[in-house]
């Protein structure tokens, strides 16, 4: 079992990485908790729902609220039938909303427990490879049509409890778009760890190294987060690749592709721009004969609109006055924050679907 600590601004919180531990969360709780709430999804309750309501057996009223899989739920409708849940249970502000599932599921539940009574204590309870990115930091979210994550606040968790038993069940669709975010933390980070991604093949991955670069992915998050836990600066970094990744998700519709797939594709969009800035080695083509052998929808880029696309990013969270700022690399392990004209944002789309969405 490994273990890190998160230093936020509100407390600290204890990320545990382990196998089997979803089973032993009660003894890991600094509180007690009468009321429960756990919110997880309709794939997720399957396998693991029952493991982690049977762990409480101190006589805690646990209750249990169900949401349809898929980027789809992280929704006004979904938001307001869980606050709907939280009422007819009776959750007060002593009372605890566990998050079982993936991103979607951490971002949706972690929103409702920020804001139902002001906000009351949540958990992370992570199943997913890109999970080990969303249930770090405090970011917590739903989507609105015009762009994603539109609505959310920060909202740190009380403990992150990162059960590596729950990779199992994972499809390699999921791998997949957890390994999306895992090369961008080492495009942030260190050449020496991509240099060891990009000879990763996903069909063949060891539970020992997907244990490493899990926790090696949560240091670097945990690292920038605790600088820059507001996103007002350095905390911009980690939008690495999702300037367009989330205009991808919007103009497809939420769950035609996962998010670390998208993440994937907007990571080579914003090594081609860092590329004509910078004379340092990107590792471009590497990176995509990396996505070509691991199978991510390549294929995607082909058909969108790259004008409705550029337009898409002007709604992203980190544009002002109507210009987008983007998330480059001078150099792997060197990001900056810099704004981009819409002409060259236009020209240098287009290249890319044309290049990689045509094969």
């Amino acid at each position: 079992m490994k273990t890190l600590q998160i230093k936020a601004t509100t407390h600290e919180y204890e990320v545990v990485l382990g196998e089997g531990i979803r089973h032993r969360i009660p003894e890991m709780l600094e509180k007690d908790y009468q009321s429960i709430l756990i919110i997880t999804d309709d794939q997720v309750s399957d396998y693991y729902l029952e493991d982690v309501r049977q762990s409480f057996t101190g006589g805690q009223h646990v209750h249990t609220a169900v949401v349809p899989s898929g980027e789809a739920s992280k929704s006004m409708e979904c938001y307001e039938q869980l606050l709907d849940a939280c009422t007819t249970h009776q959750l007060d502000r002593r009372s605890l909303i566990i998050a079982l599932g993936g991103g979607m599921i951490g971002d949706l539940a972690g929103f409702t427990a920020s804001t139902y009574l002001r906000g009351i204590d949540y958990i992370q309870v992570p199943t997913t490879i890109l999970a080990h990115d969303s249930s770090v930091g405090g970011k917590v979210a739903i989507n609105h049509p015009r762009g994603k994550n539109l609505i959310g606040s920060f909202f740190n968790p009380q403990k992150v409890v990162y059960d590596l038993e729950t990779i199992a069940t994972l499809s390699r669709k999921e791998i997949r778009s957890g390994y999306g975010e895992v090369i961008k933390h080492a495009f942030l980070s260190d050449v020496n760890w991509l240099e060891s991604l990009l000879d990763v093949s996903l069909d063949t991955l060891t539970s020992r190294q997907l244990e490493e670069d899990l926790y090696r992915g949560i240091q670097v998050k945990a690292s920038i987060v605790e600088k820059d836990e507001k996103e007002a600066d350095i905390r911009q970094y980690l939008n690495l690749g999702h300037t367009l990744a989330h205009a991808i998700e919007s103009e497809l519709g939420y769950g035609r592709v996962t998010h670390g797939e998208a993440v994937a594709l907007g990571l080579l969009y914003a090594l081609k721009l860092s590329s004509r800035k910078s004379d340092k080695d990107l590792r471009v083509n590497d990176y995509v004969n990396w996505l070509r052998k691991n199978e991510y929808p390549l294929d995607l880029l082909r058909g969108l609109d790259a004008e409705k696309l550029v337009d898409r990013m002007k709604w992203d969270k980190k544009t002002i006055g109507r210009q987008i700022n983007f998330v480059l690399l001078d150099g792997v392990g060197h990001p900056y924050v810099q704004a981009m004209d819409d002409s060259l944002l236009l020209n240098e789309l287009k290249c890319v679907i044309e290049e990689v969405g045509n094969g």
